[in-house]
């Protein structure tokens, strides 16, 4: 094609070979932008499936363990200090309060409990330092931080 236009420009005028490889840059644009608007749909509808796959992730500073009361780290986070809470002790929620989500940012090991007393006769899961979760299979009501 380029070979064709350079015959043309050559066997042309100056003034209509201006007009020719103008012309030629714009049918070269119009090709482009009709495959970017082709691609476009695709690409928003990807973008946008990737975004409800994963979970935008909530704020939660080093150091600490954050739960959420909504899945995917929605609703009033609740941020407990790894330098305010007692090692390898039961820590109660408030009465009422429970966590669906969870961040553990404290460096050490975290369990989370269904039963608010730390029993496990209920669900509970032990959550590496670094982790996020964003839906647990159960409401915690109570936590221990562990020891390395």
């Amino acid at each position: 094609m380029a070979l064709a236009v350079l015959a043309a420009l050559t066997a042309q005028p100056a003034g209509a070979a201006q007009s020719a490889a103008t012309a030629e840059r714009s049918a070269v644009g119009a090709r482009q932008s009709a495959a970017q608007a082709q691609r476009s749909p695709a690409a928003a509808q990807h973008s946008a499936a990737r975004r409800a796959a994963s979970p935008r992730l909530g704020k939660c500073g080093s150091g600490e363990l954050c739960l959420w009361p909504r899945a995917d780290f929605r609703g009033k986070p609740r941020a407990f200090e790894l330098s305010g809470i007692d090692i390898e002790s039961c820590v109660r929620l408030p009465a009422g309060v429970s966590a669906i989500s969870s961040a553990n940012r404290t460096g050490r090991p975290v369990t989370l409990y269904q039963s608010e007393e730390c029993a496990e006769t209920a669900e509970f899961a032990t959550h590496p330092a670094g982790s996020w979760t964003p839906q647990l299979p159960y409401k915690a009501r109570a936590f221990k931080v562990w020891e390395h």
